[in-house]
């Protein structure tokens, strides 16, 4: 199995699902890397701060697949904003990655009380030149982040991976994104499982022969956004990426994501609060 691919405003072919890393370490997570890449999946996703990066680049050569098929994506932690600690961080990542260039590197949450997102975005466009970096994204970026960056650099983001699932379809902040060239991506896609078992859902579903977690995920790249859920276990990464041989109608989606529900994030503090370092 294969995925279709959304094209970013830098032109990188992005799969339209990924597999997420997040708490996998280890031989665990090299073995899930292996299996996922072996089974068909080319978008990985990482970060500095998931302390996975060298099992995930260990994943990537076990499982054979030319690394150059794979979009590897890692992501800059808040402690290392300031620009030189930034450059600095990259190279680390690539070092652990095993990578002479990272194909996707996304500042992981602005930070804004902190304010030195833009010197972040700044040295992120210093090391694309460079070519350590293929494409340079954000993550968790509100429209007013992305304004301010893009009116520093004159540079618009490929990327803005955001929490997007039924119960939290962020409606509006797609549709800025997608107005503006940014290609978003979903970390919790399903909820960690409970969007899923939603009545409307289950009954989607099982019109179409799936199961609710595939007629979520499915939902996600209707709508012009890459899911990336993390699965462990080969039946789970294989159920994910069986998702593209049926299409949901227009009625579905919009019950989809009709069920909207409010304070339904898993981080409460939105971007403007949370701080992660």
């Amino acid at each position: 199995m294969t995925a279709p691919t959304f094209t970013l405003n830098d032109g990188l072919q992005l799969p339209q699902i990924g597999l997420g890393t997040y708490k996998l370490r280890g031989q665990q997570a090299v073995s899930a890397v292996a299996n996922a890449l072996a089974m068909g999946y080319r978008l990985l996703d990482s970060a500095f701060n998931y302390d996975n990066e060298a099992a995930v680049g260990a994943g990537v050569r076990k499982s054979g697949v030319p690394s150059d098929e794979v979009i590897v994506t890692t992501k800059l932690p808040g402690r290392y904003h300031a620009y030189d600690l930034a450059v600095a961080a990259v190279e680390e990542s690539a070092l652990r990655l095993g990578l002479d260039c990272v194909d996707l590197v996304l500042i992981h949450w602005p930070n804004p009380g902190r304010d030195q997102y833009v010197q972040a975005w700044e040295a992120l466009l210093a090391c694309k030149e460079r070519g350590l970096i293929r494409s340079v994204g954000v993550s968790n970026f509100l429209p007013e982040h992305v304004e301010r960056i893009v009116a520093a650099t004159g540079v618009t983001p490929s990327v803005n991976q955001i929490e997007r699932h039924p119960f939290f379809p962020q409606v509006d902040h797609v549709a800025w994104d997608a107005a503006h060239g940014i290609r978003n991506e979903a970390w919790s896609p399903l909820l960690r499982g409970a969007a899923a078992e939603d009545p409307v859902i289950a009954q989607i579903a099982a019109a179409h022969g799936k199961t609710g977690a595939q007629v979520v995920l499915r939902w996600q790249t209707q709508t012009g956004v890459v899911p990336i859920p993390k699965a462990a276990t080969a039946e789970r990464q294989a159920a994910n990426l069986d998702i593209f041989d049926f299409e949901l109608s227009s009625a579905e989606l919009a019950a989809i994501t009709a069920l909207a529900k409010p304070d339904q994030r898993l981080i409460l503090a939105g971007p403007n609060e949370h701080e992660e370092l």
